[in-house]
C-alpha cells in the first residue's frame, strides 16, 4: 500500500471546510435569536411610542436569511462528497454574508429612523 503524500493535505483541507460550515452553523443560528430579540423590542419600541416601523420587518427578512445560511451550513456538515459540500458551504457563506450585510443596513436604518422621532 503506498502512501499518497497529497492525503495529508486533503484531509486537513476536508478538515478546514468542516470547521468553516461549523463557525457559520453556531454564527447564524445565534444571529437568528439577536435578530428575534431586536424585533421584540422594536415591538416594544412600537407599541410605546405608537408608531410603525419598517425596520421590524427588515429583521423578520434578515433572520430568515441567517436560518437559511444555518440550514445550509448544517447541510454542508452532513454532506460526504467533498464537491457538493464545498458547493453547498459556498451558499451558506454567500447567505451569511448577504444577512450581515443587511443587518449592518437595517442597524443604520435604525439609527437614523430613532434620530427623526
Amino acid at each position: 500500500m503506498r502512501h499518497d503524500p497529497d492525503s495529508k493535505h486533503t484531509d486537513s483541507k476536508l478538515f478546514f471546510e468542516e470547521d468553516i460550515s461549523v463557525h457559520i452553523f453556531t454564527v447564524s443560528a445565534a444571529m437568528v435569536g439577536v435578530c428575534m430579540t431586536v424585533i421584540g423590542l422594536i415591538r416594544v419600541m412600537i407599541t410605546i411610542k405608537k408608531v410603525d416601523a419598517l425596520a421590524d420587518d427588515l429583521l423578520g427578512i434578515d433572520a430568515v436569511l441567517f436560518l437559511a445560511s444555518c440550514l445550509l451550513s448544517y447541510w454542508a456538515m452532513r454532506t460526504r462528497k467533498y464537491f457538493r459540500m464545498h458547493r453547498i458551504e459556498r451558499a451558506a457563506d454567500g447567505v451569511f454574508i448577504l444577512a450581515l450585510i443587511l443587518m449592518v443596513a437595517i442597524c443604520l436604518f435604525v439609527v437614523y429612523a430613532i434620530d427623526i422621532l
